[in-house]
């Protein structure tokens, strides 16, 4: 199903940044009918709008500014366009809050789902898709993962979006409510944007607005502002579901198994592609939600069972014998990283670039698995500093390339099972346009190094 051609028609539009989120929004809103003007202040981005209209927005008679999500309008200091916006009075939305106002224009009741947290979120969000597909649910799944969300396809009344939602995308919401919202877990990031942790956790609890009685609130526990925000959540309308990694709460596993009050759900130990405590808090999150939206207990477990998996999400992009390769390219703060760093045994660890705060210091206790680090980017030396007080064997090698010839020539020189891991628990803008060109690019080179072996 597609949007009414005419669906939007004398409405006005800027959206500005035009990169993975900007672009599909604008080329949506116009194919619904929409004045569009769109802006963004490299030439490269604005070169690639072809067919749209392209200048400076004009705030008169604007009905909304479409701001892409990494772009400020407060914190640290507004965009120009949108200190315009602000001062005009025009709101400032994300394509999320436009898509759920399409819909309902459109007349379909289809339900919404939101994940957010400061990790898990891409994982939980596509189990929770792949879980409703298997289901015969018609899905759309995007948002700050994959497609845009005003580039997803209308759906009908039995459909459901299932979006995952950053803090930025949070903050601009007007009127969207989700049918069932969860928020897994909260640790420091994005603190340059929304000022301290209290403001981090704010725009998080975001995705809970709105929420009616007959809603689902799903909120992981692990972490202390997220017990408190579940304690709050209590005296709202909605119903609440605790999950955790290691219980108790309401979704937990019990050994390998999931389990809530009414038993067993699934087995941890048959899903290949989530590995670790981390993803049983995950699955968790994702079958309390699918239970709510209709799907059955055995449609959960079997679509847990055959959860295929993102990419640069300890995705194994190589083997040569007893050398694994694995890619958890998304990991961009230590939390992340931690999940990780948990689940092998012996690894040469690949990491660095642009750190967050507090660096890898909160890893400490997982640096006696790590037979050598091998860092890259810009921070390495910080990093250095951290591995040397603990005695951590280490060495900055500067590329991605460097790296992981090296720890190819050193996983081949230890004795038994070794995990070459990128893991970086820094972001990747230092020398990559985002973690995914890290991740593919390790992939490229890991099979390489197999490849090589063999010839």
């Amino acid at each position: 199903m597609t949007f009414p051609p005419t669906l939007l028609a004398g409405r006005r539009f800027a959206v500005v940044g035009l990169g993975r989120n900007g672009l599909p929004a604008a080329r949506a809103l116009v194919a619904m009918g929409a004045d569009v003007t769109v802006w963004d202040d490299k030439g490269d981005a604005r070169a690639a709008a072809d067919g749209l209209v392209v200048a400076e927005p004009d705030m008169t008679r604007l009905d909304a500014l479409v701001l892409s999500p990494g772009i400020p309008h407060a914190l640290p200091a507004p965009h120009p366009i949108a200190a315009a916006a602000l001062a005009a009075g025009v709101p400032i939305l994300s394509d999320a809050e436009l898509l759920f106002r399409a819909v309902r224009a459109a007349g379909s009741r289809a339900r919404f789902a939101g994940i957010t947290g400061t990790n898990g979120k891409s994982t939980t969000t596509a189990l929770l898709a792949h879980i409703l597909e298997r289901a015969g649910v018609p899905v759309a799944a995007g948002g700050n993962l994959g497609t845009a969300a005003l580039a997803l396809k209308l759906l009908p009344d039995d459909g459901i979006y299932v979006l995952e939602m950053s803090s930025y995308m949070l903050e601009r919401l007007d009127t969207l409510c989700f049918d069932t919202a969860c928020m897994l877990n909260l640790s420091p990031d994005h603190l340059d944007r929304h000022g301290d942790m209290a403001g981090y956790a704010s725009a998080k609890r975001a995705v809970f607005d709105r929420q009616r009685a007959g809603d689902l609130a799903v909120i992981g526990i692990d972490d202390a502002p997220s017990r408190a925000m579940a304690e709050e959540l209590r005296h709202r309308p909605a119903r609440v579901v605790t999950v955790s990694e290691c219980g108790p709460a309401d979704v937990a596993p019990a050994g390998t198994v999931l389990t809530d009050a009414q038993g067993a759900i699934a087995d941890m130990a048959d899903a290949a592609a989530l590995p670790g405590a981390h993803n049983a808090q995950n699955a968790a999150a994702a079958a309390a939600m699918a239970l709510h939206l209709g799907a059955t207990r055995a449609e959960v477990a079997e679509g847990i069972r055959r959860y295929p998996g993102l990419p640069h999400r300890q995705e194994l992009v190589a083997q040569a014998g007893r050398i694994r390769f694995v890619n958890d390219s998304k990991a961009t703060n230590a939390d992340s990283t931690a999940r990780a760093l948990v689940c092998y045994e012996r690894i040469i660890w690949i990491a660095g670039g642009m750190a967050k705060e507090g660096g890898i210091a909160p890893l400490a206790e997982f640096f006696p698995r790590v037979a050598e680090a091998l860092l890259i980017g810009r921070d390495a030396p910080m990093l250095a500093e951290t591995l040397r007080a603990h005695g951590t064997a280490h060495r900055d090698l500067g590329t991605l390339d460097a790296a992981v010839a090296e720890a190819w020539r050193l996983a081949r020189a230890l004795d038994g099972e070794v995990v070459v891991l990128l893991s970086p628990a820094c972001a990747s803008w230092d020398q990559f346009t985002g973690f995914d060109q890290r991740g593919d690019r390790f992939r490229d080179l890991a099979r390489a190094c197999v490849a090589g072996m063999a010839a």
